[in-house]
C-alpha cells in the first residue's frame, strides 16, 4: 500500500451510532458501552466516531462516560460531527453545536471533526451557514486535529467539493461491496475521486446497516462454503479495510458479541488475498437475488416525520418477511414495530424523508408497498 494520511490507524473504528440500549429501548446500556470501549482498546482500536445528532446526544454523553473520563486523553482519538440541516434553526445554532459536542464528551478537543451527511438537498446550507470557514477556525484554534465531511451524494458533487476544498483532510464515504458498483450510492467512482485528490478514507456503512452481517441465503452459503468460521460480517469489513488509502473502517457495534466477532478478525488484520477476492466478486454476483428494501436504519427520515412513523421498523419487518415467510403475512410484526406510532398507510407524502435519506430510497412508494401488513 501507499503511504498516506492515517495509514498506521487500527483499521477498525468504533461507529457510535447504534450503541446498545437498556430494557426500555431508549436508555443506553452505558456499563455495557465501559466495557465494549476496554476490549476495543486492549486490541488496539483508537478511533471512536460520534456526532452531534447520534441519539439526540446520548452518544456523545455515553462516551464522555465510558471513555473519556476513564482514559487518558492521548490514548484514543475521537470523532464528531456538525449537522446543518437535520432539527437545526439557523447559523447561530449550526456553530453552537461544536460547543455543545464538546461540552457532552469534555474531550477538550476533537482529533477528526466532520460536516455531516452531505447530500445534494443540504450541501447549501454549510455554504450558507459559513461552515466551512467555522470548522478551518477550530483547527486553527487547536480544536480540531483535522478535518474532513461525510458524504451521501454523487461523484461529480464530491469531486467539485474537493477541489473548493483542497485542504480537507480525509473523508467519510459509504462503501462495501454491495454498493461498489450501485449507482444510487457510487462507492466506486466516490473512492477513485478521493484517491485521484489524494484524500484518505473512513469507511461508514462497511455492512450497509447490518444488512451484510446477515445477507441473503445465496451470499451466505458461498462465504460459508469458503470459510465456514468467518462471519459474514467479517468478510465485508475485510473487504474494505484492504483498500489503498483508508483511514479505518467504522462499524456501528451494539453489543459485546459484535465487538467480540470484529476484534477476532481485525485485532490483526490481513488483507483479503486474491483467493478471497474473487468470493466476494461471487457474492457480488448474488446479489441480484436480494430484493430486500436497502434502509440502513439511521433514522434521519424519522426526525421530521409529521404522522410519526417508524420507517425504518417497517422496512425491516418488510424485508423479513420478504426473507423469511410468517403465517400470517407479517402482520403480527408489523403490530410491534408501529405501536403508539404511525402506520405506513398514515404518510401524507410530504417528502420530508426522502430529502433526508442518505440512501436517496424512494420511501413513499416503499411505504404503499408495506401497507399490505396492516
Amino acid at each position: 500500500m501507499s503511504d498516506y494520511f492515517g495509514k498506521d490507524v487500527f483499521k477498525l473504528g468504533f461507529g457510535l451510532m447504534r450503541l446498545p440500549k437498556l430494557a426500555d429501548g431508549k436508555t443506553i446500556d452505558v456499563p455495557q458501552v465501559c466495557t465494549m470501549v476496554d476490549m476495543f482498546i486492549k486490541a488496539g482500536g483508537t478511533y471512536f466516531d460520534t456526532a452531534y445528532v447520534y441519539d439526540n446526544g446520548g452518544s456523545e454523553k455515553a462516551i464522555k462516560e465510558a471513555l473519556v473520563d476513564r482514559y487518558p486523553r492521548e490514548s484514543y482519538t475521537l470523532a464528531t460531527k456538525v449537522n446543518a440541516w437535520l432539527n437545526c434553526k439557523d447559523e447561530r445554532a449550526a456553530k453552537q453545536q461544536f460547543y455543545t459536542s464538546l461540552e457532552r464528551t469534555g474531550a477538550g478537543y476533537f482529533d477528526y471533526y466532520l460536516i455531516h451527511a452531505i447530500q445534494p438537498e443540504n450541501y447549501n446550507l454549510y455554504d450558507d451557514y459559513h461552515l466551512w470557514d467555522y470548522v478551518k477556525e477550530q483547527k486553527a484554534r487547536g480544536l480540531i486535529k483535522h478535518w474532513g465531511f461525510s458524504f451521501h451524494a454523487d461523484p461529480d458533487l464530491l469531486d467539485k467539493l474537493l477541489t473548493i476544498h483542497p485542504d480537507i483532510d480525509f473523508v467519510q464515504l459509504q462503501i462495501n461491496y454491495a454498493d461498489w458498483e450501485n449507482p444510487g450510492v457510487a462507492s466506486h467512482k466516490c473512492y477513485d475521486i478521493a484517491r485521484k485528490h489524494g484524500v484518505s478514507i473512513v469507511v461508514m456503512e462497511p455492512v450497509k446497516g447490518g444488512a451484510l452481517a446477515k445477507p441473503i441465503s445465496e451470499i451466505e452459503k458461498i462465504f460459508k462454503e469458503a470459510d465456514p468460521d468467518a462471519s459474514c460480517a467479517s468478510w465485508a469489513i475485510r473487504y474494505v479495510a484492504s483498500m489503498d488509502g483508508i483511514i479505518t473502517v467504522l462499524s456501528g457495534m451494539s453489543n459485546i458479541g459484535q465487538m467480540e466477532d470484529n476484534l477476532s478478525y481485525m485485532k490483526d488484520f490481513k488483507p483479503l488475498s486474491p483467493t478471497e477476492q474473487e468470493v466476494i466478486k461471487k457474492a457480488q454476483a448474488a446479489l441480484e437475488h436480494d430484493k430486500s428494501i436497502p434502509c440502513t436504519a439511521c433514522h434521519y427520515c424519522t426526525g421530521g416525520c409529521p404522522q410519526n412513523i417508524p420507517i425504518p421498523e417497517i422496512f425491516a419487518v418488510r424485508n423479513d418477511e420478504d426473507r423469511h415467510k410468517s403465517w400470517d403475512g407479517g402482520k403480527r410484526k408489523y403490530v410491534v414495530a408501529v405501536v403508539n406510532r404511525g402506520k405506513a398507510s398514515d404518510c401524507i407524502e410530504c417528502g420530508q424523508c426522502e430529502g433526508a435519506c442518505p440512501q436517496h430510497l424512494p420511501i413513499i412508494e416503499l411505504l404503499k408497498k408495506c401497507r399490505n401488513m396492516e
